[in-house]
């Protein structure tokens, strides 16, 4: 997977996005728009090839504020549909320069 397919999936409409998703986008003061915006000038921190039913990963992407903000995808190569499992803003306090999670 790379972010690519996540980018071309969300410029064709072919998002799916759960309810946690949905939840934690509103609970962060987020709009979807700032999700995929983060996304379409973001990068993988984190990748999880081995992730059933499809490989996923995390994005770190910017706001249109510039503010950080990380998102989960996970992405079926079969039908090119991604799916929006989580976003947040990340917590300085378990991050380093938003890439590196803490020990």
């Amino acid at each position: 997977m790379n972010i690519a397919d996540i980018v071309e999936a969300i410029r064709s409409n072919r998002v799916r996005i759960t309810d946690h998703a949905d939840d934690e986008t509103k609970a962060d003061r987020l709009t979807f728009d700032e999700v995929y915006f983060s996304v379409m000038r973001g990068e993988i921190i984190e990748a999880y090839p081995t992730d059933k039913p499809y490989p996923s990963c995390l994005i770190l992407g910017q706001t249109f504020g510039g503010d950080p903000v990380h998102s989960v995808w996970a992405y079926n190569p079969q039908n090119r549909w991604a799916v929006l499992i989580t976003v947040y803003r990340p917590d300085p306090r378990r991050w380093i320069d938003w890439r590196t999670r803490r020990r």
